[in-house]
């Protein structure tokens, strides 16, 4: 560990794959999970050529004529192009928020072959005409989905959960694959315009690669703005708000933001890992006396999207 990441914990995932996780593992994501919300992940067993195939991906995207790219723009099943302006992040007790996100993004989600009136957000992607691209992210995807699998068990176990049965409540789940790209904010651009404005996650986990340019922010419990930068080989990994709902909290979905006043663009690729829109969200045994009242995570979705992107909103 060096002196920049000291901040952020580094836990070594390589028992994840035993049936049951090691008391080691199980211990060290709790105690990170439980005060900041984040940390590195090593020895995750992802091929690192498919991580860079992911970024020469989006970097191919991104380079692409705007004509091209708005052929796939963002759709009413939340998968496509996102354009720079077009989306807010409005976490109100978080930071007065009134211009939207300097960053541009590609969306995958779970790959549906009908879109079915009965579950929000079914539906197949919309895909752009790059050669290889398809395949590249859903082999990616498919990578995420199983490593994810194993960290929210792990996650659910930390909190103490004793039933696991909601597990199957991911099988399949809800994932979003997506490709952000921010350019570079003007370094006396005022204190109100981010790359991305300060927010929490809304589903349960946050995988994400990024680059080496810098950018990402964490606040600490203590309301300090630690730094994440890129570790080699490993991705940071955070709780959103209903991972924290499902332990009760127990394990911290915390705020972050980006600002990228590097002077070149910035590129990262977070996977975000959801139950099934149908599930009801609710505290789980094991985790102490109920803290929330239970919500169902499809309409829980439609307000959010709906708060911050146009193509949401009614």
């Amino acid at each position: 560990m060096t002196a920049e990441h000291s901040a952020i914990p580094i836990i070594d995932v390589r028992s994840i794959n035993e049936e049951i996780p090691s008391s080691e593992l199980t211990y060290s994501f709790y105690q990170a999970y439980n005060k900041l919300g984040f940390s590195y992940i090593v020895n995750h067993g992802i091929d690192p050529t498919l991580v860079e195939s992911i970024f020469e991906a989006s970097i191919r995207f991104h380079g692409h004529h705007l004509k091209d790219k708005i052929k796939v723009n963002l759709d009413h099943k939340h998968r496509g192009y996102i354009a720079v302006n077009t989306s807010m992040d409005v976490k109100a007790q978080l930071a007065k928020v009134k211009k939207p996100n300097q960053s541009a993004s590609f969306m995958m989600m779970r790959e549906d072959k009908v879109e079915s009136e009965d579950v929000y957000l079914s539906g197949p992607n919309q895909w752009p005409e790059l050669a290889g691209f398809r395949t590249n992210l859903e082999k990616y995807n498919s990578e995420l989905e199983k490593l994810a699998y194993k960290l929210m068990r792990l996650a659910l176990l930390s909190a103490g959960v004793q039933d696991l049965s909601v597990m199957a409540k991911f099988v399949p789940p809800t994932t979003w694959l997506r490709l952000l790209y921010y350019p570079p904010l003007a370094t006396s651009s005022s204190q109100d315009l981010y790359s991305s404005a300060p927010h929490t996650d809304f589903g349960c986990l946050t995988i994400l690669a990024q680059d080496d340019i810098g950018g990402l922010q964490v606040q600490s419990p203590d309301g300090v703005w630690l730094d994440v930068p890129k570790l080699e080989n490993s991705f940071v990994v955070n709780v959103g708000d209903m991972l924290h709902r499902m332990t009760n909290g127990r394990l911290r979905s915390t705020p972050h933001r980006v600002i990228n006043k590097s002077g070149q663009e910035r590129y990262s690729c977070p996977f975000f890992y959801d139950p099934h829109v149908s599930l009801n969200v609710k505290p789980l045994r094991g985790t102490g006396e109920p803290k929330f009242n239970a919500i169902n995570f499809g309409e829980f979705l439609k307000k959010e999207l709906g708060a911050s992107y146009e193509k949401h909103k009614k």
